[in-house]
């Protein structure tokens, strides 16, 4: 059986890169605020029609992080504002994690482009683990990710462009990868960004914002808890509040980078304990839902995912590099970044997971709620748009 094949019979869907997908989103944005020109990777025209974004003065994007199109639509009675958007479907890339989505965001550039190969990846300088959300184990962000960010191009072009997020996010290197350029307002609670946002979008311009207690709330009580759900009744009754603040001919466009599966009580296994998963690999990367193994010189990637596949079985599809590039998981592979992908990648099905406790913490394997392959679950996210009156 292909590796293609694979995916489709353990229920695994593929990105919608060019079409309704989470790069597409920005580009839209800029388009909707004549500003479309400064995308030069795509046509930012195409996707605004695509997407179905309205035109504006101004264009306010927020990302809410862990909030999955089907977690929305399971828990849509605790969010009535989010309901009463326009409300359509699109994928994230793989893998579904925020590192990599928010350089889909940011860039345009799916994963083997940017080099943004998930939560953590081989630094192919060091031969460690790199980090890429708290980018320990990483060198210089605009080395690491020399792409040009949307936000870095339409300020460029000089259009008013702000990110609001934590003061701590202003500097970081996930925040210099994937989103560099324009203004960063540093602001902890979501009222006060809302407050922020508001302000900003009585100019014209483009503005973003980043919330992530939905996300950090599912990987730690689950999505399916009552503190996710509070989560959610927060974040929608802000953005209603920013909603009815934002001037006329202003858009507010809604989306999120991934979703998420709850594990509890499905299948795990461990690299360190199996000697069939452990044989012939150097380094495991990635995450528990879609990770990358770095072989030992003169293994056989085949013979790896042979093995692992048959270990497996139907609670993951196994194949190598080149494989997920035919499959179309990561878009064009950039040989410059190719090292920052296993030689061999799996991407869970279902609920189960594979992880190493050997370079992961206690409390890293002990999550709830987790994400990174391409279930239903994991891959499609909303995308919500409303214009004010």
């Amino acid at each position: 059986m292909t590796f293609q094949a694979r995916l489709t019979a353990v229920g695994l869907e593929r990105p919608d890169y060019g079409g309704r997908e989470l790069g597409a989103v920005l580009p839209a944005a800029l388009a909707a605020v004549g500003a479309g020109h400064a995308v030069q990777s795509r046509s930012a025209d195409s996707d605004r029609t695509r997407l179905g974004v309205p035109r504006g003065r101004h264009v306010i994007v927020v990302v809410l992080d862990g909030l999955g199109h089907q977690q929305l639509d399971a828990r849509r009675g605790h969010a009535p504002f989010l309901r009463s958007m326009v409300s359509e479907r699109i994928t994230a890339g793989f893998p579904t994690t925020t590192a990599t989505s928010l350089s889909l965001f940011g860039t345009g550039f799916p994963s083997g482009r940017t080099g943004m190969a998930g939560y953590t990846v081989r630094n192919p300088r060091s031969g460690e683990l790199a980090n890429l959300v708290n980018w320990e184990g990483a060198y210089r962000a605009e080395e690491w990710q020399p792409r040009p960010s949307l936000l870095e191009e339409a300020a460029r072009e000089g259009l008013s462009v702000t990110t609001l997020g934590k003061a701590r996010f202003a500097g970081s290197g996930l925040t210099h990868a994937a989103l560099r350029g324009g203004d960063f307002i540093g602001a902890e609670r979501l009222e006060d960004r809302v407050d922020i946002a508001a302000g900003v979008a009585r100019k014209p311009g483009i503005s973003y914002l980043y919330w992530g207690e939905i996300d950090s709330a599912g990987h730690h009580h689950g999505w399916g808890s009552s503190e996710w759900v509070a989560a959610l009744e927060d974040a929608d009754r802000e953005l209603k509040r920013l909603a009815r603040s934002l001037p006329r001919d202003a858009v507010m466009v809604v989306t999120a980078d991934h979703g998420m599966v709850d594990i509890t009580g499905a299948p795990r296994w461990d690299v360190a304990e199996v000697p069939g998963l452990r044989e012939g690999i150097q380094l495991v990367a990635g995450e528990p839902r879609a990770t990358h193994l770095h072989l030992e010189p003169g293994v056989d990637p085949d013979a790896v995912v042979a093995r692992w596949q048959d270990i497996l079985g139907v609670h993951a599809a196994v194949g190598t590099r080149q494989d997920i590039v035919d499959a179309g998981l990561v878009g064009k592979m950039d040989p410059a970044v190719a090292d920052r992908f296993g030689d061999v990648v799996v991407a869970m099905a279902g609920r189960a997971t594979v992880v190493d406790s050997r370079t992961q913490t206690p409390k890293s394997m002990e999550l709830i709620g987790v994400h990174g392959s391409l279930t239903p679950e994991e891959l499609y996210v909303p995308l919500l748009t409303v214009a004010a009156d």
